[in-house]
C-alpha cells in the first residue's frame, strides 16, 4: 500500500496552436486575473486533499484557446511525476461523447437511421425477450440517450471495458434482462453505449475505436488520443488510484475491449481541449464554411434528447444558495439549464483509478474541465465553482447575437410609432391580426397617455434580439422606463404582428 501524498498546486498558462474547428479565433484567448484563478485553484486543491485525490488538472477554454490550466499533486505515487497539459489520463463516461458523434456521422454519411430498430444493426438483438407484450423494439436513438429499458450499470459496466468482441457477441446472443419497458423512463446504460460501439463497428466496417480515431480525434489534431492505454509508456500517464484503509491503492489499467465505446478514451487536457473548442464552435449557428470532421449542426444535437428530465443540486459559491438544476440527458451530454450559468452541456467519467468532468457553456464560447487520478472522484462540484466564479467575476458575458436587417428596421419603426405616438408610419407594414388585436384608436390612445406620464425618452438604446424575428428594449425616460417588445409574423415578407409598451421603475444603477 502507497502512503498519502501532499496535495500541492501549481498554475500554468497553456497556450496551444489554433485548433481546429475553431480557425476564425485565433488571438489568444482573454487573461483570467489572477485573482480568480487563486479561487478557481483553491476550489480544486482543498477537495483534493479532503477527498485524497493524488492528483488533477483542471482546464478552461474560451473561444477556441486554452485560457487557464491549473495542476496540483502527482501523476504517481511512487515516482512523484507532476502532472502537465500532456499527461495522459483515461477519462471513463466522457467518451460517450465521441461515441454518440460518430453515431451522428454515421448517420450524416447515410449509413444508418436513428430511428431504425438497434437489431437492424446488431442481429443479435433480434431474438431478446422484452420486458412487456407491448414493448417497443429498441432504436438506436434510444441507445444514444439511456431509454433503452436497461438497469443502471456503473459498478458492473466499468469492469467490462476489456470484454473481448466474442465475449460480448455471446452476452448479446443469451439475451440481456431488463429493468423497465424501453422509452418509459430515462436509466443511465453503460451496456446500451457498448451496444453502440457495436454498431459503429458493424456499419462502418472498421473497430469503433478506429472509426472514431480516425475520423473525428485525428482531423482535430488529437494525436495522444486513443483506446489503448497500454500503447502509452507510463511515464506519460498518470496512474490510477483509490483510497482504502488510509492508504492508496494502485488499480488496474483496463485494456481495451467491447465495452471502450462506454468509456475507454485516454487523452491529454491539451488534446481535450481540442475537443472542447470543436464542440464549442458549433454555437452560434452561421453562414461560415465548415471547418471540422462533423457538421456543426450535428454536434449541436448532442444536447437533443427525448424528453425524460432529472433534477440533480449544486453547490453555490461561498454567500450563495444552492442551486436545484434541471436535466435531461442529450446523446453522450446532459442539458443542464443552471440557475446562474444558464445552459449548458455536462458529463462526468466515474472509473476504477479516474473522475473527469466537463461543462460547455456554448452561449459564452467556454468550456471548463477537470481530470484526476482517483477512482470515481467527482471533481465536478469543483469544475461548476470554477464557471461560477467566472460568472461572478463578470467573465461570462456571452456572445452578442447580431440584430438581423429586418429587427432592426422594425425596431426603428417601433421608435417612429411611439415618438408619434400614431400607428401611421406602420401602414402597410402590419401583420393581418394587428388591428384586429387591438384598435388602432385604443393603441394610439394608450400611447399618447404612456408618453405623458413617463416624460422625455431616451429612444436610442439598443434592441436585444430573441432570434431574427423578435426582440425587446428598454428605455430610460424621466419619470420611469419603457420596457417594450416587438414581434414579427413569419410570413415571407415579415410583418409586425405585435409591439408591446409598458412603464416600469427606473433601472437600478
Amino acid at each position: 500500500m502507497l502512503r498519502a501524498v501532499v496535495v500541492m498546486a501549481s498554475a500554468v498558462l497553456l497556450l496551444v496552436q489554433p485548433i481546429a474547428g475553431a480557425a476564425a479565433r485565433e488571438t489568444a484567448a482573454p487573461a483570467i486575473p489572477v485573482a480568480v484563478t487563486s479561487r478557481i485553484d483553491r476550489h480544486f486543491t482543498e477537495r483534493m486533499a479532503k477527498e485524497h485525490i493524488p492528483g488533477g488538472i483542471w482546464v478552461i477554454v474560451k473561444d477556441g484557446r486554452i485560457a487557464y490550466s491549473g495542476q496540483a499533486g502527482v501523476a504517481d505515487t511512487d515516482g512523484g511525476r507532476t502532472i502537465d497539459g500532456d499527461t495522459i489520463f483515461p477519462i471513463a463516461s466522457m467518451s460517450k461523447a465521441f461515441t454518440a458523434l460518430a453515431i451522428l456521422k454515421l448517420r450524416d454519411e447515410g449509413r444508418l437511421l436513428l430511428d431504425s430498430p438497434a437489431e437492424t444493426y446488431v442481429p443479435e438483438m433480434k431474438d431478446w425477450v422484452y420486458p412487456t407484450t407491448d414493448s417497443p423494439r429498441i432504436r438506436v436513438r434510444d441507445l444514444l440517450s439511456h431509454v433503452g429499458g436497461f438497469v443502471t450499470d456503473d459498478p458492473w459496466g466499468d469492469r467490462q471495458q476489456d470484454m473481448a468482441e466474442a465475449d460480448f457477441t455471446a452476452l448479446l446472443e443469451q439475451g440481456v434482462a431488463f429493468n423497465r419497458t424501453p422509452q418509459t423512463a430515462f436509466e443511465y446504460s453503460n451496456l446500451g453505449y457498448a451496444l453502440l460501439g457495436r454498431i459503429i463497428t458493424n456499419v462502418s466496417g472498421r473497430p469503433y475505436e478506429d472509426y472514431i480515431v480516425d475520423g473525428i480525434a485525428r482531423p482535430l489534431g488529437m494525436d495522444a488520443t486513443g483506446y489503448d492505454i497500454s500503447t502509452v509508456p507510463q511515464h506519460m500517464r498518470a496512474l490510477g488510484y483509490r483510497w482504502e484503509n488510509e492508504a492508496y491503492v494502485a488499480e488496474p489499467s483496463l485494456g481495451r475491449g467491447a465495452f471502450g465505446a462506454m468509456g475507454g478514451v485516454h487523452t491529454s487536457a491539451n488534446d481535450y481541449a481540442r475537443w472542447v473548442a470543436f464542440l464549442l464552435d458549433a454555437w452560434p449557428p452561421r453562414n461560415d464554411e465548415e471547418t471540422g470532421p462533423v457538421r456543426r449542426s450535428t454536434v449541436r444535437e448532442l444536447a437533443q434528447g427525448l424528453g425524460f428530465p432529472f433534477r440533480s443540486k449544486r453547490p453555490g459559491l461561498e454567500g450563495h444558495e444552492a442551486c436545484v438544476m434541471a436535466m435531461a440527458y442529450g446523446m453522450g451530454f446532459t442539458k443542464v439549464d443552471d440557475c446562474d450559468l444558464g445552459a449548458s452541456l455536462a458529463h462526468g467519467g466515474g472509473y476504477p483509478g479516474f473522475g473527469s468532468y466537463v461543462v460547455l457553456l456554448p452561449d459564452e464560447g467556454v468550456g471548463l474541465f477537470a481530470f484526476a487520478n482517483r477512482t470515481y472522484a467527482g471533481p465536478s462540484p469543483s469544475v461548476r465553482l470554477a464557471a461560477l466564479e467566472l460568472k461572478e467575476a463578470g467573465l461570462l458575458a456571452g456572445r452578442k447575437t447580431p440584430v438581423s436587417d429586418v429587427l432592426a428596421r422594425y425596431y426603428a419603426l417601433a421608435r417612429d410609432i411611439y415618438g408619434q405616438a400614431s400607428l401611421e408610419p406602420a401602414a402597410g407594414k402590419l401583420a393581418m391580426n394587428f388591428l384586429l388585436d387591438h384598435d388602432a384608436s385604443i393603441r394610439e390612445r394608450d400611447l399618447a397617455k404612456l408618453k405623458r406620464t413617463s416624460g422625455a425618452c431616451r429612444t436610442d438604446g439598443p434592441v436585444m434580439p430573441n432570434g431574427e424575428l423578435r426582440g425587446e428594449f428598454r428605455w430610460a425616460c424621466e419619470n420611469n422606463d419603457i420596457k417594450g417588445s416587438l414581434l414579427l409574423s413569419p410570413t415571407a415578407q415579415p410583418l409586425l404582428q405585435a409591439l408591446e409598451f409598458e412603464a416600469v421603475p427606473h433601472q437600478a444603477g
